[in-house]
């Protein structure tokens, strides 16, 4: 257990614990023996007033009335009266240490006495007194036992004692408890951590329902481990679609550089090599749009974002493609509000334009109505909703979900020209830019061809 940081952390923090609550212990019992000694002082030199007093007025007879009434009541002081050569004369103390009556004042160090209650087994005590001396040379003391402060004492210092001893079982206890609890989750959380480094990154670190720095760290991790995920099986994929979908393009391109070898004709053979030149361009933009993706994902451009119009690019991109949606026999409107700034980067916004403008030139034609699709530019729900609708046949609400990976096609006869990476690379820049990809029918009414609506919704900046 102790190999533990936690238990190690708990021991440290029971030994600090213990070190403050015994400096505690001396530092009360300290202030209580000098709060005491400060009260015994006071009121013996109260007592030593009131005898001065009393001498004064009365002489040494009304002074040894007063010393032998106070002498006998409950808890008194210590009272003595003795002559000139030290010898006790009269008080309620039997006997005092050899020269503590020599000399006048306040004694430095505590002395011992034997009362009279105590004659037939001597027992000494310690007290602290003032000793004056008269005029006619006898001297009197007044002093004050300390049994009674020691005796504070030593309560005071037995129960803090027994306090500090429950404290301490009870910190025992309550490490016990808190220290397994937290060795549990600790436990829990390796034993998924060795789950997810076998392979199964579909394992998720627990979280419970306190909140702690245990629940958060477990819930930036399960972030990660979810991104995680969805780039291995992006990964993953990419690498069955491209075995599949590049296939036959590298097929086609072998055959046709076969064919021009075998071609005798001048004119056969630099078809032929035409042909493998086009196959290979082909095959060269599909490798640019996944290095293109893959940059994006990964944010390398990310530090190229600046405040672009978002209106102008939409207009440019509208005003490029319409001579190509004219020659396809398409309408193309454009409904685009001015002066929309949003923070990106203005190649890719334009490139993902340019990807959902193609693909709705290329499926708007297949729609029962007249071909048509538009660009729609608008501020909505506090963002910036850039959307791209045409009235084709659409995508099924049960795929749409299906259609931004990488090379996912309706078409699967692939009979149409494309890479299915135009809808990945969309959802990839918005990604970048803190927005979402939204899919949508543009006429859900419209059964045949309720056509396709592709929304880059962007954040607003902030000022």
């Amino acid at each position: 257990m102790f190999r533990s940081t936690a238990v190690r952390l708990s021991a440290l923090y029971i030994l600090l614990f213990a070190l403050c609550a015994a400096f505690l212990v001396f530092y009360v019992t300290a202030m209580s023996e000098r709060l005491l000694a400060q009260q015994t002082r006071q009121a013996v030199q109260e007592e030593v007033t009131d005898i001065q007093r009393a001498y004064e007025r009365g002489g040494i007879n009304l002074l040894l009335r007063i010393m032998e009434r106070r002498a006998r009541q409950p808890g008194a002081n210590l009272y003595v009266i003795a002559g000139p050569n030290g010898e006790i004369l009269a008080g309620n103390v039997a006997s005092v240490q050899p020269g503590v009556l020599n000399e006048e004042g306040w004694t430095d160090i505590p002395f011992r006495y034997e009362p009279f209650s105590e004659q037939g087994t001597p027992r000494f005590h310690l007290a602290t007194a003032n000793v004056l001396q008269l005029d006619n040379g006898m001297r009197i003391m007044i002093g004050r036992d300390l049994g009674d402060p020691s005796r504070f004492r030593y309560i005071v210092r037995q129960a803090l004692m027994v306090a500090l001893a429950i404290m301490g079982l009870g910190a025992l206890v309550i490490w016990f408890g808190i220290g397994r609890n937290a060795l549990k989750r600790i436990d829990r959380m390796s034993a998924a951590s060795q789950k997810i480094m076998a392979g199964d990154l579909s394992q998720r670190l627990p979280v419970g329902r306190s909140g702690d720095e245990f629940d958060r760290l477990s819930d930036s991790l399960n972030a990660m481990l979810g991104r995680i995920e969805k780039l291995n099986e992006g990964l993953r994929q990419v690498s069955d679609n491209i075995a599949h979908d590049l296939k036959t393009p590298l097929t086609r391109l072998r055959n046709k550089a076969a064919d021009a070898i075998a071609e005798d004709s001048d004119d056969l053979r630099r078809a032929a090599l035409e042909g493998i030149i086009a196959e290979s361009d082909q095959l060269i933009r599909t490798f640019n749009a996944l290095l293109m993706i893959s940059r994006v994902e990964a944010g390398s451009i990310a530090a190229e974002m600046t405040e672009v119009d978002l209106s102008v690019i939409s207009a440019d991109s509208a005003e490029l493609y319409e001579p190509a949606a004219e020659e396809a026999g398409l309408t193309l409107t454009t409904e685009i509000a001015a002066n929309l700034k949003v923070n990106g980067n203005r190649e890719l916004i334009g490139q993902a334009i340019f990807n959902l403008l193609d693909n709705a030139i290329k499926y708007a034609a297949e729609g029962s109505g007249p071909p048509q699709i538009g660009v729609r530019l608008e501020t909505a729900d506090g963002a910036v909703r850039l959307s791209v609708c045409d009235n084709g046949p659409g995508v099924p609400a049960e795929k749409r979900g299906e259609v931004t990976k990488r090379f996912v096609r309706l078409d699967e006869s692939r009979s149409k020209p494309g890479t299915g990476l135009g809808l990945s690379l969309v959802e990839a820049v918005m990604e970048l830019h803190g927005g979402t990809l939204e899919l949508s029918a543009t006429d859900e009414a419209r059964v045949e061809s309720p056509g396709l609506t592709v929304t880059m919704v962007f954040p607003v900046p902030k000022p």
